[in-house]
């Protein structure tokens, strides 16, 4: 009766000791700023990847002022994506606008009265050469003059919740017109969503009815993956520069969003810009979390069977500077197994996403056997 009841006694189940970390954390990033003015950067995909440095105080910003320009004036006269929008008829006013620029040394463009221009080819005109006469053009073309332009950028600014920025012109040539990084960054994503603009600041050139053959003042365009968005240079403001890029990290791109005010020359600022995306770039790291075949823990059963505890697939993270991965491990208590068998799974979870690998046995947990059954009653049970 013992022999028989040894033989057909059920196994003690086996609880997995598993093998890993609660958490997976990276270096923290490094992020060269700039030795002057104000700066910031963000990730437009990782919630809370943004980063300042320098002052928070409202600054002068020259012509990264016409973003916001082409954002009021596009609430206005919206346009859809692959649309022109209306024809504007240039006069001998924007004629006398052109030369009064030229005689208060701002950034111009060519216009000849009797011509036009698509609504499309005049953003392009005034984001472009970043031409002051084009940029008060609009506002009149928009709002029937410079003063009603400027209390419909007011109104704009506050439902945006833009308390740092201040317009006192069209172009940005007047100090008055300020603002802070933080909110810099934000018209930088407004800039991107927008229908039509994205396309037109990462044009290199454009030749235009009237204005003729015009460049992009951003020299960046197309290095380090930057494809836009707007220059600035008056004395009072140095020279600035809003920018965004698609950076690559191994075999995943981010979109970065940035913005360098103050610098005390071009070269300076199209150094410090490069410099930042790249230690942006170096801030994130494509992290496996998980690779097929990867030990979590292992089974070992009373009667000394043991089997690896495995992922069954890779699971991979883009990490930001050292934002953890957070780990959860559930397994199965087992008696006996095969190969391959799933008995638990591991979970990762950054920035509210989780990934889930399955875990099976790496080997197989066979029945102990007769002898082993026969001389031990004592490790028998449910």
């Amino acid at each position: 009766m013992y022999v028989t009841g040894s033989l057909v006694a059920p196994m003690p189940a086996t609880a997995a000791v598993t093998e890993h970390e609660t958490a997976i954390a990276q270096p923290a990033a490094q992020l060269s700023w700039p030795g002057f003015g104000a700066s910031a950067i963000t990730a437009l995909d990782y919630p809370g990847v943004s980063e300042f440095h320098g002052t928070n105080a409202s600054l002068p910003i020259a012509s990264m002022t016409k973003t916001i320009t082409a954002l009021v004036v596009l609430a206005k006269k919206p346009l859809k994506a692959g649309d022109d929008g209306p024809s504007i008829r240039f006069t001998a006013a924007d004629v006398a606008v052109w030369n009064q620029v030229i005689a208060d040394g701002g950034s111009w463009a060519p216009v000849v009265a009797g011509t036009s221009m698509t609504e499309k080819q005049a953003l392009t005109a005034m984001l472009l050469p970043s031409a002051n006469n084009y940029a008060i053009s609009l506002a009149n073309w928009a709002f029937g003059s410079v003063g009603a332009y400027l209390k419909a950028a007011k109104a704009w600014l506050s439902s945006h919740n833009l308390s740092g920025t201040h317009v006192v012109d069209a172009s940005g040539l007047d100090p008055g017109s300020r603002s802070t990084t933080k909110d810099l960054i934000a018209i930088g994503k407004l800039v991107l969503a927008d229908p039509v603009l994205p396309s037109i600041v990462a044009t290199k050139e454009a030749t235009l009815p009237g204005a003729g053959l015009q460049q992009n003042t951003n020299v960046l365009l197309g290095v380090d993956g930057i494809d836009g968005i707007k220059t600035g240079n008056t004395d009072q403001a140095g020279n600035c520069l809003l920018f965004s890029a698609d950076v690559a990290v191994g075999s995943s791109t981010v979109r970065v969003l940035g913005v360098v005010v103050g610098a005390p020359t071009h070269d300076a600022l199209w150094a410090a810009v490069k410099t930042l995306l790249v230690s942006m770039q170096n801030g994130f790291h494509e992290v496996d979390v998980a690779t097929d075949g990867q030990v979590f823990g292992t089974y070992t059963t009373v009667w000394g069977a043991k089997s690896k505890l495995v992922a069954t697939s890779t699971k991979m993270f883009l990490v930001w500077s050292d934002t953890p991965v957070s780990v959860s491990i559930q397994t199965r208590p087992v008696q006996t197994g095969n190969a391959g068998e799933v008995v638990g799974e591991v979970s990762f979870t950054l920035n509210g996403k989780t990934e889930t690998a399955q875990l099976a046995l790496q080997s197989k947990l066979p029945d102990p056997g007769f002898w082993w059954r026969l001389g031990h009653p004592g490790g028998l049970g449910a």
